[in-house]
């Protein structure tokens, strides 16, 4: 099965490149000026409630590229996923697109998520009240896009 990669997939990976960039960028040109010690956890309220070394700064953005890059890698294996509809002769260009599409945006909020979390970790703030409704709203909701998507597809 030679699923192509579509335009939104495309898009997707080059902003998530320009994040992993901006964040790169970010912490070579701060690194000198941001405190030994930085906010290592956040409560639900967004409140520090835990203080880490700079160096454990680094483990962010690198669990966002290993995570970036084993989604990518699963994307390419469209076999593999559980769709959650039965595939068929007819409908698998439909409904694996919909599932790379969607793996693409969880890949996109991720990053995202992350990077932000890199840079508001770097300049020690507590973590806005919105933050974690809005990533909720981002996450579930494409979920809940996509798996509609998926059904209507089958």
């Amino acid at each position: 099965m030679d699923l192509p990669v579509s335009k939104f997939a495309i898009i997707v990976n080059i902003i998530c490149i320009l994040l992993f960039a901006g964040v790169a960028i970010f912490l070579g040109v701060t690194w000198q000026d941001i405190p030994a010690e930085i906010p290592g956890h956040y409560n639900v309220r967004g409140e520090i409630d835990r203080w880490t070394g700079k160096n454990e700064l680094l483990i962010i953005p690198s669990v966002s590229l290993i995570l970036f890059i084993a989604i990518t890698v699963i994307e390419r294996f469209p076999q593999i996923w559980n769709t959650g509809v039965t595939v068929t002769q007819e409908n698998w260009p439909q409904v694996y697109l919909v599932i790379r599409n969607m793996l693409a945006a969880m890949k996109l909020e991720m990053v995202a998520i992350f990077a932000f979390l890199t840079i508001n970790t770097a300049l020690q703030r507590a973590l806005p009240l919105w933050f974690l409704p809005a990533m909720l709203i981002a996450v579930f909701g494409s979920l809940i896009y996509f798996i509609a998507r998926i059904i209507l597809a089958r």
